[in-house]
C-alpha cells in the first residue's frame, strides 16, 4: 500500500454493510475456548494485526488450532484451563488485548513465559494488573522499567486466585484479564471496586462471553461494587463472532456526514454485546435519524444536511472518541468529549493525537483533563491537511470520514496501512460508498 491515501469526496449513498468480525470478541473467545474442556468452534473470526498475535501467541503455549481464514473459522483445542507449554517467548506487537489477557492466563500455567511488545508497547502501563497478580499468588518479573512490559512470568501452583480490591483502572482490559483467568483458579477471584468501573461495557461483554462458555458471576457488597467468579471449568461451545461495532462506527459517521445517505450494519443491533454500537445514540443526539433493531442499525443524515456539536460522556465507549471528534469538525456549534483520560495510554496519545491533526485541518480544538472541546474551522471551512495516523487504526479510519464530507483534495491520510491491525480491508471497503451512491445525486 502507498504512503498515503487522498480521500475522494462522497455523494449521497445507501449502503448496507456487514464489518469484519469484532476484535474485543475474537481474542476474548479465543483464549476462553483455550482454557475450556474440549474443541471449540469460532466462526466470524477476525483476521488482523491483534487477533494473529493472539492466535500467535496460543500456538506458542502449545495449544492446537484448526485455522481456516477464508471460513473465517478456528476451531480450539481446549485444555481444561492447564497451559501446555513449560516455556514460551510471546511477542505481541501492540496488541493489548492479546498482552494484558495472556499476562493473566500465564499464571495458570507451570513454567516460564514472557511477554513484549514493539516499543510502544513498553510504553503501556501494565502495572495496575501486575499488582492484583502477584496478590492473588502469580510470580511476575519486570524485565524493563517496573510497571511495564516485557514482563516474566515464573508461573506455579501458588497462583490460586482469591481477593482483591482494584481502584478505578486505566484500561478495563485489566478488569478483563483477571475475571477470564478466575474461573481457573482453585479459589476463583472476587474484585471489590473501590471508585468507578473504567469502561463497564466491555467487562460486561467479558462476563457474557464467560456465560457463554458456562462460568456465571455474581454481583455483591455492601454498595453492589463486587464481582465474584467461582473455580469452575469453561464449556467447549460454538460461538459466532459478531461484527466489530467499533469498525461498524466509520460507515455509520459517514452516512451521518454526508448529506442525503444512510448506511445499514447488518447482524450488529440492540442485542449486541458490544457497548459501542450504542454509538448510533450520540448519532441521533447530533441530528441523525437511527433505527435500531434487535440485529441491524441504521443511520441516516440529519434532514437538515447538517450535524450540531453535542456534549457528551464517553467514558463508557471510549473507542468512539475519534470517531465524534471527526465528526464535530462538521457539525456546527462546539463538541465537548468527556471522560476520556485513558486515551492517553491507547495505541498512542490519541487525546494529543487528536488535537494536533484536528488543528491542521483548522478547528480549534482543547483538552481540560479529561475532557476534549471541539471548536469546527468558522465557516467550517477546512484546511486542507496531510493527517498524521501515529501507527493508531483508529485515527486513520476516523479521519477518513472527514474527507468523504470535505472539498476535493481536504484530506490525506498518512500510512493507511495501520489498519491491519483491526481491519485489513477497511479501504476496500470505504470504496463501497461510492458504489452505493444514490442514482441521480450531485
Amino acid at each position: 500500500m502507498s504512503d498515503s491515501i487522498l480521500i475522494e469526496p462522497a455523494k449521497p449513498f445507501d449502503l448496507t454493510l456487514a464489518p469484519p468480525g469484532s476484535k474485543s470478541l475474537t481474542n476474548r473467545a479465543l483464549l476462553i475456548a483455550a482454557l475450556a474442556d474440549g474443541a471449540t468452534t469460532l466462526d466470524g473470526v477476525l483476521f488482523a494485526d491483534d487477533t494473529r498475535r493472539m492466535l500467535e501467541a496460543l500456538q506458542s503455549l502449545g495449544f492446537a488450532l484448526d485455522i481456516d481464514e477464508t471460513a473465517t473459522r478456528v476451531t480450539v483445542q481446549g485444555r481444561g484451563g492447564r497451559i501446555a507449554a513449560k516455556q514460551a517467548e510471546l511477542h505481541l506487537g501492540n496488541a493489548g488485548t492479546a498482552m494484558r489477557f495472556l499476562t493473566a492466563a500465564c499464571c495458570l500455567g507451570d513454567g516460564t513465559y514472557t511477554l513484549d511488545g514493539i516499543e510502544r508497547m513498553r510504553e503501556r502501563p501494565i502495572g495496575e494488573l501486575v499488582e492484583p497478580l502477584l496478590q492473588l499468588g502469580a510470580d511476575i518479573e519486570y524485565l524493563g522499567e517496573e510497571g511495564y512490559p516485557p514482563l516474566k512470568i515464573n508461573a506455579d501452583p501458588q497462583f490460586e486466585g482469591g481477593f482483591v480490591s482494584l481502584e478505578p483502572t486505566l484500561s478495563s482490559q485489566f478488569v478483563s484479564a483477571l475475571l477470564i483467568a478466575g474461573p481457573c483458579t482453585p479459589r476463583g477471584v472476587t474484585i471489590t471496586f473501590n471508585g468507578k468501573i473504567t469502561s463497564l461495557p466491555y467487562i460486561t461483554m467479558t462476563l457474557k462471553l464467560m456465560k457463554h462458555f458456562g462460568v456465571g458471576h455474581e454481583w455483591g457488597g455492601p454498595k453492589n461494587n463486587a464481582v465474584r467468579v467461582t473455580a469452575a471449568d469453561y464449556r467447549a461451545t460454538p460461538y459466532t463472532i459478531e461484527p466489530d461495532a467499533s469498525n461498524a462506527s466509520y460507515f455509520l459517521a459517514a452516512a451521518a456526514a454526508v448529506p442525503g445517505s444512510t448506511c445499514t450494519i447488518e447482524n450488529l443491533g440492540s442485542e449486541s454485546v458490544q457497548g459501542d454500537a450504542d454509538f448510533c445514540m450520540i448519532l441521533g443526539q447530533m441530528g441523525c435519524t437511527v433505527d435500531q433493531k434487535t440485529h441491524s442499525t441504521m443511520v441516516s443524515a440529519p434532514p437538515s444536511g447538517r450535524l450540531r456539536g453535542v456534549d457528551v460522556r464517553l467514558n463508557r465507549m471510549p473507542d468512539m472518541a475519534q470517531t465524534l471528534a471527526a465528526l464535530a469538525v462538521l457539525a456546527e456549534g462546539p463538541t465537548r468529549i468527556r471522560k476520556v483520560g485513558n486515551l492517553r495510554v491507547k495505541e498512542t496519545d490519541r487525546m494529543e493525537a487528536i488535537r494536533v491533526e484536528l488543528v491542521k485541518l483548522g478547528a480549534q480544538v482543547e483538552i481540560e483533563k479529561d475532557d476534549i472541546l471541539i471548536e469546527p474551522p468558522v465557516g467550517n471551512e477546512l484546511t486542507p491537511a496531510a493527517v498524521d495516523t501515529y501507527d493508531d487504526h483508529r485515527m486513520a479510519m476516523a479521519f477518513s470520514v472527514i474527507g468523504l464530507a470535505a472539498p476535493p483534495g481536504t484530506v490525506t491520510i498518512n500510512d493507511p496501512s495501520c489498519v491491519n491491525k483491526t481491519y485489513p480491508n477497511y479501504w476496500e471497503d470505504l470504496k463501497k460508498l461510492h458504489a452505493a451512491e444514490v442514482a441521480g445525486s450531485k
